[in-house]
């Protein structure tokens, strides 16, 4: 008998290297390649261009940034003249693209079960920016996702999103799921409504404030049709084993919760403290243990954000301060001018 013989089955480590903040698995260009050809276009120029290796559009492990996939398809929208190009990219790839999380789903034995692999592994196996949530109503529920890192434009990446959202939703709620609505912060053209519906399969809102897939909130307890006990548990335990050792510390969980929620003006710390499943009194004494306190952060945040979007020019000063959560432009300049000695506009003028 080997060493061994007190587990069923054992792994020296991990198998792939876990994505950390600010990376996503290239497995979300899975297809770019026949895509791009089929517009007569080589992918491997269009992935370059954005600062990447050409083998991320044949190795799905590979690490990227999230707004180099966000760039690429917003790019891939304009050279192929499709507005809609991140739905009919996600209509055309597996929810795969997410990994074995994809598998963990799919082998759960109810869709309640399923969708609670996706909130709790997404971020470990395929991108820990992203935040998955079910929120549940009394006979409406809803999968919404959310980006924590502010990405500019990123329309498409969020159309992929609803597809493939919506593609795992249907197979692991089988023949009978339908969703009730589609919810998009897109803001598609009136007219290309009626073809997001067609391809989504339901009524969609645009402009909303979240992006979410509703359904019948009875779904949740129906059974997996792929439901399978043994792979549930194997593949459960593995990534609740990754997960533990790739555990982000406290402080780049609030890092991430304030840049994420300054765009929408609820940044506080009575939500964070919810977000990260504490009292408001514990979150303050832990982050006192980091010498660190929630204002500092924010203000860190804040001026890191800002600083980064002045230099990329692409936003009007009025646009940052929103973004940054300033109700208005002249309070986001005298922050500013107390961070750096300079006004918003000298600091872009010298950058």
């Amino acid at each position: 008998m080997d060493s061994h013989q007190d587990s069923f089955f054992s792994l020296d480590g991990p198998l792939d290297v876990a994505p950390v903040g600010g990376q996503v698995r290239a497995a979300n260009f899975a297809g770019l390649a026949k895509m791009a050809r089929s517009h007569g276009r080589d992918a491997r120029g269009i992935v370059e261009r954005h600062g990447m290796d050409a083998h991320v559009l044949v190795d799905p492990e590979s690490l990227v940034a999230p707004q180099q996939v966000a760039d690429t398809f917003e790019y891939c929208s304009t050279i192929f003249d499709d507005p809609l190009f991140g739905l009919r990219f996600g209509s055309m790839q597996d929810p795969e693209v997410f990994g074995c999380v994809t598998a963990l789903c799919r082998s759960a034995p109810t869709v309640r079960a399923g969708i609670r692999c996706l909130i709790d592994f997404l971020p470990v196996v395929h991108a820990p920016d992203s935040e998955v949530l079910l929120i549940e109503g009394r006979d409406t529920a809803e999968l919404t996702w959310m980006v924590n890192a502010d990405m500019g434009v990123n329309d498409q990446a969020n159309y992929q999103a609803a597809m493939l959202n919506l593609k795992l939703l249907q197979s692991i709620g089988g023949p009978a799921f339908k969703p009730s609505w589609i919810s998009l912060s897109a803001e598609p053209r009136k007219s290309d409504l009626p073809e997001i519906e067609n391809m989504l399969g339901c009524k969609v809102i645009r402009q909303a404030s979240r992006n979410s897939v509703a359904f019948p909130v009875r779904a949740l307890e129906q059974p997996v049709p792929s439901a399978n006990r043994l792979l549930y548990k194997l593949l459960g335990s593995y990534l609740q084993r990754v997960k533990s050792a790739h555990s982000p510390s406290l402080v780049e969980r609030v890092e991430s919760y304030i840049r994420g929620s300054l765009a929408s003006g609820g940044c506080s710390i009575e939500r964070c403290a919810e977000k990260t499943g504490m009292s408001v009194r514990t979150l303050q004494s832990r982050l006192a243990g980091e010498s660190v306190r929630f204002s500092e952060m924010v203000e860190k945040q804040r001026e890191t954000l800002a600083r980064a979007h002045l230099a990329d020019r692409r936003l009007s000063l009025d646009e940052i301060a929103d973004r940054l959560g300033y109700g208005e432009q002249t309070s986001f300049g005298r922050a500013f001018k107390r961070w750096t000695g300079m006004t918003p506009q000298q600091f872009r003028f010298h950058h």
